[in-house]
């Protein structure tokens, strides 16, 4: 029952954000499925107990490989499915208590906390390079498949 909730909830989050990045409105759910797949396994891979950044390094893989295919099946750039499908990582509670602590003087917290949320930024950025990466060498395979 939490996972469904969880991709129920994923699934409206990056429809939220497609449409306030105006993508195409028929390419609104194959955007979403690509974050809430990469949500689902976020939110396991959170639930496992293991760091924070492994989570955001798998999910983020899981919509970069979905959005480069995607891109490839709908001719349209990956762009617009891995942009809004990576939203949901993006590790907005840590930045905004890191200025929450460095307002009230607490530096050691807001450099443990800005660190997590920088760790993590990082990771999203491994996970969608590496997907990319991967989706590139295979490219002319997946076209094949879908022509």
């Amino acid at each position: 029952m939490v996972y469904l909730s969880q991709a129920i909830y994923s699934f409206l989050s990056v429809v939220g954000f497609s449409v306030l990045f105006n993508l195409p409105r028929k390419l609104i759910v194959a955007a979403s499925l690509s974050g809430m797949f990469g949500w689902l396994l976020y939110y396991f891979f959170q639930s496992l107990g293991t760091n924070f950044i492994i989570p955001a390094f798998v999910g983020s893989i899981v919509v970069g490989l979905i959005g480069e295919i995607l891109a490839v099946i709908k001719k349209h750039p990956a762009t617009i499915f891995t942009i809004p499908g990576i939203i949901p990582f993006v590790p907005g509670y840590g930045i905004y208590y890191t200025m929450l602590h460095i307002v009230e003087k607490d530096f050691n917290l807001a450099l443990t906390t800005g660190a997590e949320s920088l760790f993590i930024a990082i990771s999203i950025a491994c996970g969608i390079v590496l997907a990319t990466s991967f989706v590139r060498i295979i490219k002319p395979n997946i076209e094949k498949l879908f022509r």
